[in-house]
């Protein structure tokens, strides 16, 4: 089975990938296909269309990471035949990044690091505003590898966790999922809202300054899926205004376009930066130290499957957009 992957990881982890790989698999690299092999499976985030083209005998495409690309889903609609897989990998780094996020906000721990480090103790003296996270209520918007981990970190923290699902058709007793029908009813409830739930036509701008007025005054928000989800100016203003309590971020609404950009580029139109109840990420939810090295193990697992006749797990629906 001829499998080929563009914009290979290093060297290092090339050969890691081989290392995994079931005896049938006979894996290329290399931004081009090569001329004289018949492909089944390619493994591109962001392929071209004339990747495609060249090559008929292209069956699959792996996508090395999750979600789908709006540029790599225009191309796919030209071949609705092959089908489209991703991989999980960073299901846990994502959801540690949640977590870490959720605690910097509740426990103020940027405010108290930046006076002590003056050394200002001040914030020592005064009446605590940092929030007790057992016996709170969350819920998660997006049900999937993500969410179910943040359910079991909050869980053990005495969190109770609810959760939204777009494939909830009722209530389940048992794991508290809800349909997305039961959204506004369940936010009156939600003390930490977390959002992990894919960007698609249906979720880009589902929390606007209606969802953010239904929430508790003591609400955190942590958003660890995609910025536009959220309504920027509704956002900025509830925690300017400390209609909420704070959030934790890790998604923008403003990236650097090149390497130049990435010295002074403001990741929103309004200046978050001032705010001292939002802490801040770069976009870094899913890369750790194993990151490399569990992307290896997924695409592996696709692929020894493929080779051994079985169905591939994590399917990518092109009209859903994940």
């Amino acid at each position: 089975m001829r499998v080929h992957y563009i914009y290979p990881p290093s060297s290092e982890y090339q050969a890691y990938l081989e290392s995994l790989l079931h005896k049938n698999v006979q894996l290329s690299f290399g931004e081009e296909i090569p001329a004289d092999e018949e492909v089944k499976i390619l493994i591109a985030g962001r392929p071209k269309i004339h990747h495609f083209e060249n090559n008929p005998s292209i069956e699959i495409l792996i996508i090395p990471w999750a979600g789908l690309p709006p540029e790599t889903a225009e191309v796919l609609r030209s071949f609705p035949e092959i089908k489209v897989h991703n991989i999980h990998h960073n299901a846990a780094p994502a959801a540690e990044l949640a977590l870490a996020l959720l605690l910097a906000v509740a426990k103020e721990i940027l405010p108290h690091d930046q006076t002590l480090r003056a050394g200002n103790w001040s914030m020592r003296y005064r009446e605590s505003d940092s929030q007790l996270l057992a016996g709170k209520t969350a819920l998660v918007l997006g049900y999937g590898e993500i969410g179910k981990l943040l359910k079991k970190y909050l869980t053990a923290l005495g969190v109770e966790v609810l959760a939204v699902k777009r494939t909830a058709r009722k209530v389940d007793q048992e794991e508290l999922v809800f349909s997305p029908s039961e959204l506004h009813d369940l936010l009156l409830r939600a003390e930490i809202l977390v959002l992990a739930l894919p960007l698609t036509p249906d979720t880009e701008g589902i929390i606007t300054q209606r969802e953010i007025d239904l929430l508790p005054s003591n609400a955190i928000l942590i958003n660890i899926s995609r910025a536009v989800i959220v309504d920027q100016e509704a956002l900025f203003y509830a925690l300017k205004d400390k209609r909420i309590y704070g959030a934790g971020l890790d998604v923008w609404y403003n990236y650097p376009k090149n390497e130049a950009d990435r010295m002074n580029t403001n990741p929103a139109d309004f200046p978050f930066q001032e705010l001292d109840n939002v802490v801040m990420s770069p976009h870094r939810g899913g890369k750790v130290d194993a990151t490399e090295k569990m992307r290896m193990e997924g695409v592996a697992g696709l692929l020894n499957a493929a080779a051994e006749g079985k169905d591939l797990p994590n399917p990518v629906d092109l009209e859903l957009g994940y």
